[in-house]
């Protein structure tokens, strides 16, 4: 009746009450009564608002991907967002008079998808697959400060990106390359395993050889080092020998000096005695017979003069009649044969 109604906004929406083109009250969770001939209400939410996205776009090696995520934002100046956009309700003051609140999502995910298609058009499939924490980077970035979101009044408050997906038929296709890629590595990693083990046997043999190689060097040194002692105990063996063999050579050739000396000494005595027997005969032949047998006689015992006489008897025995000789004669002989 006469056009008077009561608005009563909740705490989470800003609301700007205008009258003849002049703001009268505006603030969040206002209520008051108003003529809807004559003011305009204009409920902008100031509450945190998500809005879910799901991009397809082309990659630079024209691969079709699917980015798929989620972007947290809230109105922080809603006067410049009543400014931009119409958020005025009916007279009802129920429902929105323009379709521009309900399409403010739509606003803020083309702005979220130009900045990811730039990034997704000018990456190659491999790469833009991998690019989910880059791209949330890369949007807080953009978002953040002198953007378009700014001049609408609205502030970012978080942007996720849960999946970069290819089309199923190219996810089979990386999928088989990568199954082949494990599989190729697997066959690396048995080639790898196998070459070790190859490796790790040489080695062995290797060392097996080498300790064979060192114990038959050792056994040749211990054999050289034998020969050199035996030859070193036959160099003093044969320099004993030698020595010995000089020393009787020495000692011959000294025997062989005195057996000269000897003999030349024999010699010597012999020549003397020679002359002392040729000068005794000499003068043995000048002296008369009868003195010689004097001087034999003189030098004999008496046993040798008693041979003499009965030889003397013996060659004269025709001219004795009778000869008597007593024992006592021959004991005489006899006993002093027997001292002697």
């Amino acid at each position: 009746m006469l056009g008077i109604q009561y608005f009563k906004a909740d705490s989470s929406t800003f609301v700007i009450k205008t009258v003849d083109g002049r703001v009268r009250k505006q603030g969040k969770g206002l209520s008051f009564f108003y003529n809807y001939a004559t003011a305009s209400i204009a409920a902008v939410p100031v509450n945190a608002q998500e809005a879910p996205f799901i991009f397809k776009l082309l990659t630079a090696d024209f691969q079709a991907v699917t980015v798929q995520g989620q972007i947290t934002y809230r109105i922080a100046e809603p006067e410049k967002m009543a400014e931009m956009l119409n958020f005025n309700l009916k007279n009802d003051g129920q429902s929105y008079v323009s379709e521009d609140p309900l399409k403010l999502s739509d606003r803020v995910i083309r702005i979220v998808q130009a900045i990811v298609q730039n990034k997704i058009q000018a990456t190659a499939l491999r790469e833009a697959l991998k690019q989910g924490q880059s791209l949330v980077s890369l949007i807080r970035q953009r978002l953040t400060g002198e953007s378009p979101l700014t001049d609408l009044g609205i502030a970012l408050l978080d942007v996720s990106i849960s999946a970069v997906q290819p089309t199923p038929e190219t996810a089979r296709a990386l999928e088989a390359e990568a199954r082949e890629a494990i599989l190729k590595e697997a066959d690396d990693a048995i080639y790898d395993r196998r070459k070790s083990a190859v490796e790790q046997e040489r080695t062995i043999k290797e060392a097996e050889l080498q300790t064979e190689l060192s114990v038959q060097q050792k056994e040749q040194e211990i054999e050289e080092s034998r020969i050199q002692n035996e030859r070193t105990i036959l160099r003093g063996k044969a320099e004993t020998e030698r020595e010995r063999l000089q020393a009787e050579i020495g000692a011959e050739t000294q025997r062989k000096e005195l057996v000269e000396l000897n003999a030349e000494n024999s010699r010597e005595q012999a020549d003397a005695e020679a002359y002392a027997i040729s000068a005794r005969m000499k003068a043995f032949r000048e002296l008369p017979v009868e003195n010689l047998k004097a001087m034999a006689l003189a030098k004999m015992q008496p046993e040798q003069l008693m041979a003499m006489a009965f030889e003397a008897l013996a060659q004269n025995a025709g001219k004795i009649g009778e000869l008597n000789i007593t024992p006592d004669l021959f004991g005489q002989m006899l006993k002093k044969a027997g001292r002697a």
